[in-house]
């Protein structure tokens, strides 16, 4: 499916290739047969607005939004197994899962990046999309939420997906409980982040780091590691838990 396509290229890391892509990202949203106008309508904007900024602005907004904190992640298996030794194995298997279908991967990304996911069900068929978005429909549901409460426009891209899925969301339910949310994003939250991470890798390490901000070191999480691949069926079931 095109527009999976070119949602994953929305919802990168905005650069210039995105910039000039605008007007092929535009129709190709206004040619989608399955999306509703509203959808469209909200995708189009949210394509004019990220264009319409200074690049670099547009870069800090998208680095505030998902590299601060958890609660936003792109990193799917980050919402449903944290940092446990279970994510692991996961993403092994979601690699796999990749590499049995001939689509492979550089080193920059993870394996449950979800542009990276999406630019892999690109290539699938409409039934194994609807699949494989229904298995994280509550990740995207949720992740929407957080981002309409922080006033993002990044939310009509988790609004099509579950919209292409067709799943169902209990909004007032899940309005609810993400407003009962405490923070990650905030300085006061960071700090406390951080401080828990230079325990846990010990004093040599946080000397190493200190100088570094917590968002660069969440980046460099994602841009250091090696080549990974996506799930089984068996693998794909834990993608619809939640954890917490």
């Amino acid at each position: 499916m095109l527009s999976l396509k070119a949602l994953s290229c929305l919802l990168d890391y905005p650069d210039a290739g995105l910039v000039a892509s605008r007007r092929e990202l535009i129709d190709c949203f206004r040619q989608d047969s399955v999306l509703t106008e509203d959808s469209k309508a909200a995708l189009i904007e949210l394509v004019d607005q990220i264009c319409a900024q200074d690049l670099l602005d547009a870069q800090e907004d998208y680095t505030n939004l998902f590299d601060r904190g958890r609660s936003c992640s792109l990193l799917l298996f980050e919402h449903v197994h944290g940092e446990s030794r279970d994510r692991g194995q996961a993403m092994v298997d979601l690699m796999n899962i990749y590499q049995e279908q001939g689509f492979y991967i550089d080193a920059k990304e993870l394996p449950d990046y979800l542009p990276l996911f999406l630019e892999y069900l690109s290539s699938r068929s409409i039934a194994e999309v609807r699949q494989w978005l229904g298995d994280v429909s509550h990740i995207l549901a949720l992740l929407g939420e957080r981002l309409k409460q922080r006033d993002s426009h990044y939310a009509a891209v988790t609004e099509a997906l579950l919209e292409l899925a067709q799943v169902q969301v209990n909004q007032p339910e899940l309005a609810q409980t993400v407003s009962q949310e405490e923070r990650d994003d905030t300085p006061e939250a960071l700090d406390k982040i951080w401080e828990e991470e230079m325990i846990r890798f010990g004093q040599g390490s946080a000397q190493d780091c200190g100088s570094n901000s917590a968002i660069r070191q969440r980046r460099a999480e994602v841009e250091g590691v090696m080549p990974v691949k996506i799930l089984d069926a068996a693998a794909s079931s834990n993608l619809g838990q939640v954890g917490s």
